[in-house]
C-alpha cells in the first residue's frame, strides 16, 4: 500500500495531510508546541499516535527528527488500516 503525505503547513503548526493510492485522506499529521499527533482519518478524528519528545516546536528541528516522526506516523496509520490499532 503506497500512501501519499502533502505537507499543507510548513510551521507554527507543520501538518501534513496523508492519502492511499485511491486519494482518500487516511490522516492528518500536526506538530505544534513540541507536542506530534497522528489523527485518523483526519482532522479531529482519532489520535492513533502522539509524542511529546518532539525537539521542534512549531516545526521539526531538522531533517533526521522530521524523518524519523513521519515513519512513525507512517507505521501507525499502516497498522489502523490493517486493523491492529
Amino acid at each position: 500500500m503506497k500512501l501519499r503525505f502533502k505537507q499543507t503547513c510548513f510551521a507554527c503548526p507543520e501538518q501534513y495531510d496523508v492519502f492511499d493510492e485511491n486519494d482518500k485522506q487516511v490522516g492528518y499529521l500536526r506538530l505544534r508546541h513540541g507536542y506530534f499527533r497522528v489523527d485518523f482519518p483526519d482532522c479531529g478524528g482519532e489520535t492513533i499516535y502522539s509524542s511529546d519528545n518532539v525537539k521542534g516546536d512549531g516545526c521539526f528541528y531538522d531533517e533526521k527528527e522530521c524523518r524519523h516522526y513521519l515513519n512513525r506516523a507512517d507505521n501507525a496509520i499502516r497498522k489502523k488500516l490493517r486493523g491492529l490499532i
